[in-house]
């Protein structure tokens, strides 16, 4: 007996067999194998004391009174649920459709009448296996869930998703797993517009999220300190191929999005066509796929070849992964492309666009579970006022001790115009006086348009009269392309900083000069309200500025920012 019960832990195990003899056999039988023993009369009971004792395991006739075995065990595995609860059929069928009908109602196994000792040992002795593994697994289970968990909390503050808490900002994000596969990145620019970051790498879950970590990083670090979208991409481009192995990639859209000059730049790879629409005229701008997936070529292949496209007041810009239109229904049928590019057709309710498409996905699916990761987000043009004010974390302590008494010179000549952006670098040395942070969308707007205007108009003599229209755009772009490779080594930007504080904030002086002839900014024809030489945004610094204007021959400018 001794041995016989060390074969196996002691069970709670119920007899429900309305024969008396049968069930003191059974009993007998049981409790000489070391477990405890329940017992019910019928159907009925069995499924209460199920509900009252949770047994290990149930020895369970077929024909009872109130309730037979079929049902009363059909009951029980429902509510057992995910918790494995072995039942053994006691019968004297032979016939195997009746066998079959008590499998398909949840039976594990049959016991055939009279019964052996040996044979029901053995069963129990395998059924008891079954669970202790089963729990095993179980617990690996809400470990590793755990884990997971842990390492999503760690993942989220990494990968979070930045600006979506903006007014102008809709979007879905919804996970096939734990984890996306899908990154969806939005950070405010030192220029108070938006670059966004809509990306579906290979896979799901765990694995396909792990280049999301990395690659936020880069994303929010280079945004924060004014980096452009080719110096951005070309940096994540090179990352992801460094670190992801063979056949996993990014497919990605970034968009960088001028509130001021109502303009959005676009580098599209891999995704599906997303689409800019219109909600007064109903018209539809598509933006198409037009290079390879990020992290697919090396550093020297890649090639950052944008669009610029001028956007209305009215437009809306969707972005969405390949999970929306790839969605299935119980038929493998994809909701598709058609189906989602008809909800912007002239009779849409545009403000109703975006809930319509959540909604037509999920009633198309019939709720069934995701096959892939959904990301979908709209962004409307707004006034660049209407946006809140870029986070500024104040400053106490030690961190109200930075640079706020300080001077600069730097200069930059031939190849590097052509290959440094000096802006971001200027930029963190801006930043770095505290209490000038919340300032930075100003800050940024006078440095970038005084640098602008000395390397584009001052050295390359682009005319800013070319940025009439999207095709002016890309014209402009060309010629500076091609003259940023003609540069010579005497051909330069000089840039001058200078802080000082004052009684309740501070002083900020730049001068920038360039190699460039100049012009005749004494006369009297010269207005800054125009286009040409100036650009578009001087008008814009001027009224920034408490002190404006230029020196030499035209190819030097000073500007003073005053802030409290």
């Amino acid at each position: 007996m001794d041995a016989e019960k060390s074969q196996t832990e002691s069970l709670t195990i119920l007899i429900a067999d309305d024969n008396v003899t049968d069930r003191m056999i059974l009993r007998a039988i049981v409790r000489r194998l070391g477990h405890r023993v329940i017992e019910a009369d019928d159907g009925q009971k069995a499924l209460s004391l199920y509900e009252a004792q949770r047994p290990d395991l149930i020895l369970m006739d077929v024909f009872m009174p109130n309730m037979d075995g079929q049902q009363a065990t059909w009951l029980i595995k429902q509510k057992a649920g995910d918790e494995v609860v072995p039942i053994i059929f006691l019968t004297s069928l032979t016939d195997a459709d009746q066998l079959a009908d008590c499998l398909d109602a949840g039976g594990d196994d049959f016991l055939s009448k009279p019964y052996n000792r040996v044979i029901l040992q053995a069963k129990i002795h395998a059924f008891a296996r079954m669970r202790n593994l089963h729990k095993q697994v179980q617990q690996q289970r809400e470990h590793l869930v755990r884990e997971q968990e842990t390492a999503k909390a760690v993942f989220d503050s990494i990968a979070h998703h930045g600006a979506l808490n903006l007014p102008n900002i809709r979007y879905l994000i919804s996970p096939m797993s734990i984890f996306n596969g899908d990154v969806m990145l939005v950070a405010r620019q030192p220029s108070g517009g938006i670059t966004v970051f809509l990306g579906d790498f290979t896979g799901h879950g765990l694995p396909a999220a792990i280049g999301a970590m990395p690659l936020s990083e880069i994303f929010y670090g280079m945004i924060q300190k004014g980096f452009g979208l080719r110096d951005v991409a070309t940096e994540i481009n090179r990352k992801l191929k460094s670190i992801l192995p063979v056949g996993v990639f990014c497919c990605a859209n970034l968009v960088e999005l001028s509130f001021r000059n109502r303009t959005i730049e676009v580098w599209t790879g891999g995704l599906p066509d997303n689409v800019i629409y219109n909600r007064r005229t109903g018209e539809i701008k598509y933006l198409q796929s037009r290079h390879m997936a990020l992290g697919v070529l090396s550093a020297q292949r890649f090639r950052y070849e944008p669009y610029f496209i001028e956007m209305d007041a009215d437009d809306v810009l969707y972005l969405w992964s390949d999970g929306i239109p790839e969605t299935t229904n119980d038929r493998e049928e994809m909701f598709g492309d058609a189906r989602l590019l008809a909800m912007f057709d002239r009779q849409a309710e545009p403000d109703a666009i975006f809930s319509r498409i959540v909604a037509e996905v999920q009633e198309f699916s019939g709720h069934l579970s995701q096959n892939d990761d959904h990301t979908l987000l709209q962004i409307s043009m707004v006034e660049e006022q209407d946006l809140p004010a870029i986070d500024d974390p104040g400053v106490s302590g030690d961190a109200a001790k930075g640079a706020r008494q300080w001077k600069m010179d730097f200069q930059l000549t031939g190849d590097s115009l052509a290959q440094f952006d000096p802006l971001p670098m200027l930029t963190h040395m801006v930043m770095a006086v505290p209490g000038l942070k919340s300032r930075s969308s100003q800050v940024y707007t006078i440095l970038a348009e005084l640098y602008s205007n000395a390397l584009d108009h001052g050295v390359l003599k682009l005319d800013s009269g070319l940025k009439q229209s999207a095709a002016g755009f890309a014209e402009y772009y060309r010629l500076k392309n091609e003259r940023l490779q003609q540069l010579d080594a005497h051909q330069h930007v000089i840039v001058h900083l200078q802080h000082e504080n004052c009684a309740s904030g501070g002083v900020l002086r730049i001068e920038i000069a360039d190699s460039g002839t100049g012009f005749d900014f004494s006369s009297k024809t010269y207005d800054l309200h125009v286009q040409g030489y100036c650009g578009r945004g001087l008008p814009l610094i001027r009224s920034l500025c408490s002190q404006f204007g230029y020196l030499g021959n035209g190819n030097r400018v000073y500007a003073e920012y005053q802030w409290t």
